[in-house]
């Protein structure tokens, strides 16, 4: 019988382990898993995760006995598509086999790959044509509630939830960047008050603003805000993996690690997600 090389039978390097991690294991704090619907995963730039949802029509009063009008609601779809995140780490053998310095790699990917998501989601911008990914961030996409620069107190966003709310939002999360964050609780309740506007309405052990949770964050645009509705940003992710191999830099006695992570998400009711921005030069 001949021979057949197979994985079973070939060293190690020519068979490279491969480490899977769910992403809420190793990135508990990225934006896309504590404030989007997780609805699938995809493997590949081409499939998309197609996700069904209905535009309501309108019900009304009828009398007693008399017909009833058919009501026609739009059977609707919104489409996810997904991109790769990815790093490549080179190291010497030597320095891979040190104590620790798998462990302390495995933070630094998390930390790299959990900023790229949250830029992803953030503050992505729009696909040039014929380009259809990555999809934009929540503060690029199309079609969202935008108060623009707000005034000197919290009238515009007052507004700015109401309005979300009118359009059927149950509002969930405010992520705000730091300069953001930084000038809303500099108002003042008056020229000469040292009071902060915010007053009772912020926590510092758990920010809230109008009473809904409040995180900040640096990879949105200096002087941005959002209003999230967690229902209404639907994502796709796929686990974190990591995998080794010491083929690629044989010629220097190197070892290989590659992580790759894919993202997409998009906004059935864009009318939903309220966007807002601040003066930054105030």
């Amino acid at each position: 019988m001949a021979f057949t090389h197979t994985t079973t039978s070939s060293a190690a390097a020519w068979r490279p382990d491969l480490f899977t991690f769910e992403p809420k294991d190793v990135l508990p704090d990225a934006v896309i898993l504590q404030h989007t619907t997780v609805a699938g995963e995809i493997q590949g730039d081409q499939p998309a995760l197609r996700v069904a949802y209905a535009v309501d029509d309108t019900a009304d009063f009828v009398a007693e006995g008399d017909p009833i009008d058919e009501s026609e609601p739009q059977l609707a779809e919104a489409v996810v598509v997904t991109r790769k995140i990815a790093q490549l780490i080179r190291l010497s053998r030597e320095q891979y086999g040190q104590a620790g310095t798998a462990e302390e790699l495995a933070r630094s990917v998390a930390r790299a790959i959990t900023r790229k998501a949250d830029n992803a989601l953030l503050a992505q911008a729009a696909p040039v044509g014929p380009e259809t990914a990555p999809v934009p961030g929540l503060v690029n996409w199309p079609g969202i509630t935008d108060v623009g620069e707000i005034g000197d107190d919290l009238d515009d966003l007052i507004d700015l939830e109401a309005e979300v709310r009118a359009n059927g939002a149950n509002p969930t999360a405010w992520i705000l960047a730091p300069t953001t964050w930084a000038h809303l609780r500099k108002l003042r309740t008056g020229d000469t008050s040292n009071v902060s506007l915010l007053g009772a309405g912020t926590d510092d052990s758990e920010p809230r603003l109008l009473s809904i949770p409040l995180f900040v964050n640096n990879e949105l645009p200096a002087g941005s805000g959002v209003l999230i509705d967690k229902s209404a940003v639907i994502s796709a992710v796929s686990p974190l993996e990591i995998a080794t191999s010491t083929d690629q830099y044989f010629a220097s006695d190197s070892v290989a690690v590659r992580a790759t992570m894919r993202t997409g998400h998009t906004i059935p009711r864009p009318d939903r997600i309220g966007v807002f921005r601040i003066d930054t030069g105030s």
